[in-house]
């Protein structure tokens, strides 16, 4: 039976809370909700709570990640972190900002520069039972266009990504990341989610501009039209290069361009995902939008026959999208409360887990979080609706260097986890690890846990040297 063979809507389970509206439809079916089981069905070991998970760390890992994890819960050096590293970077020099950000900072969070330094952690993570889904740190906000032959540079980048991930031993299923505007303008997606607010463009002439065929979309200049023909061949190229081989994450970004960055990500999935979800998009549910949006594509999904890849994530630019709402004196597309999100987020991801229940093969999600309950719903769930932690159309991620006591303990259960992994020199990624911090202050602010737990290892560590041990 083809994969794409469409199931009738009463087969679909639902959400409880989706959003903050619920239930909703799909193609004019009601979404039923679920039987909810609490977390008495997750194994005893599943508790994030055993600092021996960071038992596979160095002595020498151990102390750099006490160091940074300490730096990055000091508010005022996460909030000033660009200001403070330009100024740093002029004191010290290149060179010697160099020196002082590899074996610190750019060590936690970055794999490397070099293909032999990017194998070595890559190997590495292996060896712990994670695997790693890269990504090139280059990405635009608006402002910052570059041009075109700045554009085809960062194809090729993308390109060396897809070989790289695809060429080596590190995991049977490798993923990577992918930013749209590191390959198109970030003023031609605004431009273009403006005009999706009023006609939408057909996915099939987006499939066929990407097979080189010269269309002429509606509302744009010739520029901006000759722009976007380009950018729909160069996000063809990195799907052709990567179906079958490697599975591309598109990222989300604002929401004054997201709507432009879903429509050609479903027009790649059109495209490369008829057979499997080799390309994915990413949902953020800290928008108040975002359970209507899911719904949506899964719609569309069965609509233009397609599979579907999810990458779901709270969101990371919570204060740049209130702030802009207040300026432009429009309502806070963001939850109100942290409450309402946990619930977006479990409601959004309780509607894959019933999907993937019946057709594992047609949808696939990675439960992008740092956040244990979300973690611990997702395992309870798969439980209940005897989802197959081995199959992968369930997988968890969380970043390079960050949320390792909630990583390695999946792992060792058996669940497959990726780690976002940047990677590149201290210049290149300087930039990308200071947007991610500002992006996810909240997060790096809250590690106590980790905190803990790593200085609960490190104590152990000190007793048994004293005591003759190991």
């Amino acid at each position: 039976m083809s994969l794409l063979f469409r199931p009738s809507f009463h087969h679909f389970l639902s959400v409880r809370r989706l959003g903050t509206a619920a239930p909703r439809a799909l193609n004019g079916r009601r979404v039923v909700a679920a039987p909810h089981q609490d977390n008495d069905a997750l194994p005893a070991t599943l508790t994030f709570e055993d600092p021996s998970a960071f038992r596979v760390k160095s002595l020498g890992e151990l102390l750099r990640a006490l160091g940074v994890f300490r730096l990055c819960s000091v508010p005022f050096l996460v909030n000033n972190c660009g200001k403070l590293m330009s100024l740093a970077r002029s004191l010290l020099g290149k060179r010697g900002f160099s020196l002082v950000l590899r074996p610190t900072v750019y060590a936690q969070f970055v794999a490397g520069e070099t293909e032999k330094e990017i194998a070595v952690a890559m190997e590495k993570m292996s060896s712990l039972g994670l695997r790693p889904m890269l990504a090139v740190p280059i990405e635009e906000d608006v402002g910052e266009s570059t041009g075109e032959n700045r554009y085809n540079d960062n194809l090729e980048a993308m390109l060396e990504c897809v070989r790289i991930s695809h060429s080596n031993t590190w995991t049977t299923d490798p993923m990577m990341q992918l930013k749209v505007t590191a390959l198109m303008s970030p003023e031609l997606c605004v431009k273009l989610t403006s005009l999706l607010s009023e006609q939408q463009y057909d996915l099939d002439l987006l499939v066929r501009a990407m097979d080189g065929e010269s269309i002429r979309f509606p509302g744009l200049t010739d520029s901006e039209n000759m722009h976007f023909l380009c950018s729909l061949q160069r996000l063809n190229k990195v799907g052709e290069a990567s179906v079958l081989k490697v599975r591309v994450l598109v990222d989300a970004e604002y929401t004054y361009m997201n709507p432009a960055l879903s429509l050609v990500t479903m027009a790649m999935m059109k495209k490369f995902n008829q057979n499997g979800a080799w390309i994915w998009n990413t949902y953020q549910c800290y928008l108040k939008e975002s359970g209507s949006l899911l719904l949506e594509a899964i719609s569309q999904s069965l609509n233009q026959s397609f599979c579907l890849g999810v990458k779901l994530v709270r969101g990371a630019y919570m204060d740049k999208e209130r702030k802009l709402a207040n300026q432009e004196r429009r309502p806070d597309p963001i939850h109100e409360s942290w409450e309402h999100t946990n619930d977006s987020y479990n409601g959004s991801l309780d509607i894959m887990l019933d999907l993937i229940s019946q057709n594992p093969e047609r949808y696939r999600i990675i439960v992008a979080t740092h956040n244990e309950e979300s973690v611990r719903h997702a395992v309870s769930r798969m439980a209940a609706l005897g989802i197959d932690k081995s199959i992968g159309s369930v997988c968890f991620g969380q970043l390079l260097g960050m949320c390792d006591h909630v990583s390695l303990t999946l792992a060792q259960q058996g669940y497959p986890v990726y780690k976002s992994v940047p990677y590149g020199s201290v210049d290149d990624t300087v930039p990308y690890l200071v947007r991610r911090a500002q992006e996810n202050r909240t997060v790096l602010q809250g590690i106590r846990k980790e905190r803990d737990l790593l200085r609960q290892e490190l104590k152990w560590r000190l007793r048994k040297g004293l005591m003759g041990g190991r």
